[in-house]
């Protein structure tokens, strides 16, 4: 909810969730799907990229392939796209900034580095950059955001996937695959 709460979009808009077949894209490929956006992702696996389509996605894109960044822009057109939900902006940022809209926002959710970009990318489309954190959320925010999702699982329109499952044990393993692995499918999560 943070994510597109901070991005201000409206029904209507596309979005753009790079790494969505990860626990937090999954959610915001539904959350987007419930406020009426058009949903794109990107997932690096078959599986990955029907998960994505089954939880809200109105089209995947392949981001292991060479030219899916192409392949993205054929799909939306001149107009591009409103808001990127980006989770690994040191790999994608200075592609995403291609993408937009004019006026369109990325919204750095993750990043495992630094990355060069040119600030003109920014310029000619008046697009902004974003970073978020779900800890700098106040405590009435948290409280609103927590409501309405428990509000969107009763009614069923946000259904959390779980992907891997570890126990506390092998908590170091997990934190491992986390880091190394491939992509993820679904929320990680650790069992007690």
């Amino acid at each position: 909810m943070h994510l597109l709460s901070s991005a201000h979009v409206k029904a209507g808009e596309s979005v753009l969730v790079h790494g969505a077949s990860g626990g937090v894209g999954l959610a915001a490929c539904q959350i987007a799907r419930a406020y009426g956006l058009k949903v794109l992702g990107t997932a690096g696996t078959e599986e990955g990229q029907k998960i994505v389509l089954q939880n809200g996605a109105h089209e995947v894109f392949n981001h292991r392939e060479v030219n899916y960044i192409d392949k993205i822009k054929k799909y939306v057109g001149e107009k591009g796209i409103d808001v990127i939900i980006e989770m690994l902006a040191n790999v994608n940022l200075n592609k995403d900034l291609s993408l937009l809209s004019h006026g369109g926002q990325v919204i750095v959710v993750g990043s495992r580095g630094t990355i060069e970009i040119n600030p003109r990318d920014t310029m000619a489309k008046e697009s902004s950059i974003i970073g978020v954190t779900v800890f700098s959320s106040t405590k009435e925010e948290f409280q609103q955001y927590a409501a309405a999702l428990q509000a969107g699982m009763e009614i069923g329109w946000l259904k959390p996937v779980i992907g891997s499952q570890y126990p506390l044990e092998k908590v170091a393993e997990a934190h491992e695959n986390i880091i190394h692995g491939s992509g993820a499918t679904g929320k990680m999560i650790l069992l007690l």
